[in-house]
């Protein structure tokens, strides 16, 4: 093997977080950024710097690691928040990025015991074992659903008359924005149990015919959305005001502002979209 083979071969995906960002590199040629591919990693580091390995991407070994000191952007540099990262730098990457945000925040996270408080010590790539006590942790994934409610009163059930149900929730970054009913799966229940839960809970809605789409992972900080479509039966809308501002049904011509193509609710809504 060639010195230059070799040498590519040493090279990793640096996947390097600051407060909740991530690093990105730029290719002044192509104009377009990346995740850091070097032999080394492209910030300083210490001894007690924790090296996350992650899967391989794209042939090449991937490391994330944290700093505390924020970098200031430079003509090849630029740290940007995680979900805008979406917009910068390819899917494979994105969410290679996103699973290494969640396995620091996890080890950020289980510092120490849950159970007697003693020092946590790494035992595998993915799992802690507690000193004192033997206890073993691993990353935990918080499942929510996310689902699609169809409404068509047309005798005739024509197409252009189907509506959808839209709402505007509270934590919306965007306040124009409108997505789908989505919340957290709780203790003892099974998903289709969820979605109709949280349907009633937020808009006081009966539905049926409740279908698996899709999933996806949402490293904010550490969760799966669990996609689903169904048909509305009865009811009024009426908002659970602590969680919503606004909602309505609404047909294809007349959408509001919808989330970006980034989340699971954008693509059940193209979806739908689609087969009018």
């Amino acid at each position: 093997m060639n010195f230059k083979k070799q040498k590519e071969m040493e090279k990793k995906y640096w996947f390097v977080f600051c407060s909740g960002c991530v690093l990105l590199i730029k290719d002044n040629e192509k104009d377009t950024y990346s995740i850091p591919l070097s032999d080394t990693p492209p910030t300083a580091t210490h001894d007690w710097t924790v090296m996350q390995e992650l899967p391989e991407l794209n042939g090449y070994p991937c490391v994330a690691y944290s700093i505390n000191t924020p970098i200031e952007d430079t003509e090849n540099l630029k740290t940007i928040g995680l979900r805008e990262s979406y917009n910068y730098i390819p899917e494979s990457q994105y969410l290679m990025a996103g699973k290494a945000s969640q396995l620091l925040y996890w080890d950020a996270s289980t510092k120490y015991c849950g159970v007697c408080g003693a020092p946590m010590k790494r035992s595998t790539v993915i799992s802690k074992t507690c000193t004192n006590c033997g206890k073993e942790v691993w990353p935990q994934v918080a499942p929510a659903i996310i689902v699609r409610i169809l409404r068509n009163d047309s005798p005739t059930k024509d197409k252009n008359e189907e509506q959808i149900l839209l709402v505007s929730a509270r934590n919306f970054r965007r306040s124009t924005m409108y997505g789908l009913v989505a919340g957290f799966l709780e203790t003892g229940e099974t998903l289709e149990q969820c979605v109709e839960r949280e349907v009633a809970e937020e808009v006081g809605l009966k539905i049926k015919n409740i279908k698996y789409f899709a999933s996806q992972p949402w490293p904010y900080p550490s969760g799966v959305m669990i996609g689903f479509t169904a048909e509305y039966v009865s009811g009024d809308i009426k908002l659970q005001e602590e969680e919503l501002t606004r909602g309505g049904w609404f047909k294809r011509d007349n959408l509001p502002q919808i989330p970006d193509k980034l989340s699971i609710a954008r693509r059940l809504i193209d979806d739908w979209i689609q087969q009018g």
